[in-house]
């Protein structure tokens, strides 16, 4: 059980440092093998899923109150309890039995009968869980659904409370995950024999040519494609954006905000490696990690530049990708921490953020290029209407229609922009425009 026990150790880890800190540091991932690094994910990111639901399941099963408790003993029985019923291929015993010996060891015997206690009364209603009861709605479908309560209004009032439920259902699934086939490596008929032959389980999308999605990534990995450069994890809607831009061979295009360069890397494919990309952040951490995987990927006709494009300028150029930061509401299933880590405020500053990065992002078009503004968000604010906002200021641009790039089914606003949604399109949920410079 050594390996088993190292998975949920680390997580616990994990789980109460991003308790105490707010911030998901993943690093100690690295630690460990394929295996044990997928288990300790799936349980990171569970629990984040369902941990309004966890904490009350706690409540109605301890003495102690949940927030009585220390965020790792709290975190032991969250894990426990998931083992118990989300994961089905753990057997009672040893989800029990792992979890009474992390709180012995690492904390005391006391802890350890606690967590027995709880556990094990779970186990005994394991077929009928109390569900939540609050007069409060709000609190009610948050605790259930594992939301804030100020992202449930939002939800709630913007879709009604069926269609809301579905979002929040779909943000609580694990995620399947696309790969893209890198065209400078190899071809997408060599790349789906690979997986045929290797036995990965996949589907071909129909949207994007090149894309294939897949439950898990660990037979790709352990084949070392990503190492050698012929495919990278990509959602299929994080292509839309590329895809819009069109870059053509020989042209000069921009990359903005662009790490950890994976779609400089599909900017690169499109233009058949000829022409400038000109792959800008101002994160010095993470500038590294473009130079790296541009280089993994075949790419050289890159060149990487740390900068604030708010306090720089730039010569023009033919195409400008603009994949803002923003509030990533539409990647909650893969980024189960980001909707405890987002408040309401915090809209309100990306919404600003991103109004300031596309007016710098405006003035990099030459006469005749194109603009694409994208996010990850679902939120209004951050997509058309500030895109409406900008067109306000500059009458030199203009929105193109999409019909001719992206299927009907993820178009919005009469072809104007795309918007997906995890429920409706089983994929992240991604929104963007195409802009054309007009004078």
């Amino acid at each position: 059980m050594e390996k088993t026990q190292n998975a949920r150790f680390t997580s616990i880890q994990i789980l109460t440092q991003f308790e105490e800190t707010n911030k998901l540091n993943t690093e100690a991932l690295s630690d460990l093998d394929g295996q044990n690094r997928q288990q300790a994910n799936e349980y990171i990111q569970g629990i984040l899923r369902r941990k309004s639901y966890l904490d009350f399941l706690i409540s109605e099963y301890s003495a102690v109150g949940v927030d009585e408790m220390k965020p790792f003993f709290k975190n032991i029985l969250r894990l426990g309890m998931y083992d118990l019923i989300f994961m089905d291929g753990t057997p009672d015993y040893a989800a029990i039995n792992e979890a009474v010996e992390i709180a012995k060891r690492e904390m005391s015997s006391k802890s350890g009968d606690l967590t027995n206690a709880v556990l094990r009364k779970v186990q005994r209603d394991i077929e009928k869980l109390p569900r939540p009861k609050f007069e409060d709605r709000t609190k009610l479908i948050a605790t259930t659904f594992s939301h804030p309560e100020w992202m449930v209004e939002r939800y709630v009032a913007r879709f009604g409370e069926r269609e809301a439920f579905q979002l929040m259902q779909a943000n609580n699934k694990r995620p399947d995950y696309y790969i893209r086939v890198n065209g400078l490596k190899t071809n997408e008929k060599n790349f789906k024999l690979r997986l045929e032959k290797a036995g990965v389980d996949f589907e071909e999308s129909d949207w994007l040519p090149g894309y294939f999605r897949v439950q898990s990534l660990n037979e790709i990995r352990s084949k070392g494609w990503f190492e050698k450069g012929l495919c990278q994890v990509q959602d299929i809607a994080a292509g839309f954006a590329p895809t819009i831009l069109d870059p053509q061979p020989g042209e000069s295009v921009y990359d903005l905000c662009a790490a950890p360069g994976t779609k400089t890397i599909v900017l690169a494919d499109l233009m058949q490696n000829k022409g400038n990309i000109f792959s800008v952040d101002d994160d010095g951490n993470r500038i590294p990690l473009i130079a790296e995987n541009v280089t993994n990927y075949g790419v050289d006709i890159v060149n990487v530049q740390r900068a604030d494009i708010t306090q720089e300028r730039f010569k023009l150029a033919n195409a400008v990708l603009l994949d803002a930061p923003c509030s990533g509401t539409g990647v909650l299933s893969k980024r189960a921490d980001l909707r405890w880590r987002r408040k309401p405020e915090q809209l309100e500053e990306f919404v600003k953020l991103q109004a300031e990065l596309l007016d710098a992002a405006g003035n990099m078009v030459s006469k005749g290029g194109r603009l694409v503004y994208s996010t990850c968000s679902l939120e209004p604010e951050e997509n058309m209407e500030q895109v409406m906002n900008f067109l306000d200021e500059y009458d030199n641009f203009e929105l193109e229609d999409l019909s001719d790039y992206l299927p009907e089914e993820v178009l919005a606003d009469e072809g104007l922009s795309y918007q997906t949604f995890p429920h409706k399109h089983n994929c992240d949920g991604h929104f963007g425009v195409l802009l054309k410079r007009v004078k």
